[in-house]
């Protein structure tokens, strides 16, 4: 098998992370959806079909599909991983220290898939093993409380790791309910057979960043979104780890509104070709950029603000990077942005998929060139998130 390999966003798509939604959507409830990032209760055999119908696109395509449940159950059939997992599972500060015990070591004695399953889908207080002595931390907490929370948002994978140049960056999530995720991904790259030699461009306990904040605009190349999910210390964190490790020579610093509505630079625009994005009307002008690179000594110099897609050009060393606008007018443009018109995912340069339900933002990548593979997905955007947000690349081809 080829190595992972990443250097832009339309290089011809090979190999690809994705999570087919699972029992874990079915721990949500109108009680603590909100808690969980999503913005309604899905229908989950409807979101499975609709996943099942993207990964079918993707694999007519040519492309590798990897699922995250079958990786993560593979990965912990080593022992190693198994203990890591059981470690990722208990919470002593939520569970107390007897309590903990008890369920650290019925998860040691299951088999990888049970682990996993719990790892995903989490774990109620009725689930937990019968413990010999009272617990008040049983007693206290309604035995549909969670001892080990659901983590419904790894349907969206391109939040906790992204591969830049030969190297993973594991994300530091920064919504509690996403946090675990990273402990998983973390796993999966340290002991699965096919990664586990792969070498590292970011941790996660580093400063917030995280992979819908990342776009390769262009080999060595970056632009990091700063805004709700993504710190400006985590920005400068990761540029300075590429810098480093000589796989980027710059990355723009893409300050975005803190709101639900643009959690990540990705709902905001996405690339669809080698010089050209999809793009949200409202940020094509107001959208600024820093531009960081190395100083050849270990450090970073600064310069900036300038306008994002001018320094995008300047940084990718194009003449322009060409626009294609969300939507029609601002109504559509606002509503078709929100449907994650801008979140595609390019299978090679003009060729992307994207939510049927965009129609006209489809039809303006179509009259300009682009090639749209449309997907349903009205129960798989419950979370906020479209197709580039559902999937990790692991292997693109150099343009």
């Amino acid at each position: 098998m080829a190595p992972p390999k990443v250097d832009s966003e339309v290089g011809p798509l090979r190999t690809v992370l994705l999570h087919r939604p699972g029992n874990e959507l079915k721990r949500l409830t109108p009680r603590n959806n909100d808690q969980l990032l999503f913005d309604g209760i899905p229908w989950v055999d409807r979101a499975q079909e609709e996943h099942d119908a993207f990964a079918e696109v993707l694999r007519g395509r040519g492309v590798e599909v990897l699922l995250l449940a079958d990786t993560l159950r593979t990965t912990l059939e080593d022992t190693r991983a198994h203990a890591a997992g059981v470690k990722a599972a208990v919470d002593d500060r939520r569970l107390g220290g007897e309590l903990g015990d008890s369920l650290r070591s019925h998860l040691s004695g299951v088999d990888a898939a049970t682990l996993a399953e719990v790892l995903m889908a989490g774990m109620t207080f009725e689930e937990l093993p019968a413990s010999e002595g009272a617990s008040l931390v049983r007693m206290m907490n309604h035995p549909h409380d969670f001892a080990v929370d659901p983590l419904p948002n790894l349907l969206f994978t391109r939040d906790s790791s992204a591969w830049i140049g030969d190297r993973v960056a594991i994300s530091s999530l920064t919504m509690p309910a996403r946090r675990r995720e990273t402990l998983l991904l973390d796993i999966v790259y340290a002991y699965h057979p096919r990664f586990r030699h792969a070498d590292r461009a970011y941790g996660a306990h580093s400063a917030p960043i995280e992979g819908g904040d990342i776009l390769l605009l262009a080999p060595g190349v970056l632009a990091i979104g700063v805004g709700e999910r993504t710190t400006a210390a985590g920005a400068e964190s990761l540029a300075r780890s590429v810098f480093a490790d000589g796989i980027a020579h710059t990355v723009l610093a893409v300050p975005i509104e803190q709101s639900r509505a643009t959690m990540h630079l990705d709902t905001v625009c996405t690339m669809v070709a080698a010089d050209a994005v999809v793009m949200y009307p409202l940020a094509r002008d107001s959208l600024t950029a820093f531009t960081l690179r190395p100083t050849g000594d270990g450090g970073v110099k600064v310069a900036g603000p300038a306008p994002f897609l001018d320094a995008a050009a300047e940084a990718m060393n194009i003449e322009r990077l060409r626009v294609i606008d969300t939507g029609l007018d601002p109504v559509t443009a606002e509503r078709e942005q929100w449907d994650d018109g801008n979140n595609t995912l390019a299978l090679a340069p003009g060729v992307v998929v994207g939510y049927e339900r965009n129609i006209e933002t489809n039809a303006r990548l179509e009259d300009a060139g682009i090639e749209v593979l449309p997907i349903t997905g009205s129960e798989l955007g419950s979370g906020r998130g479209g197709p580039r947000c559902m999937s990790c690349p692991i292997r693109r081809d150099s343009l």
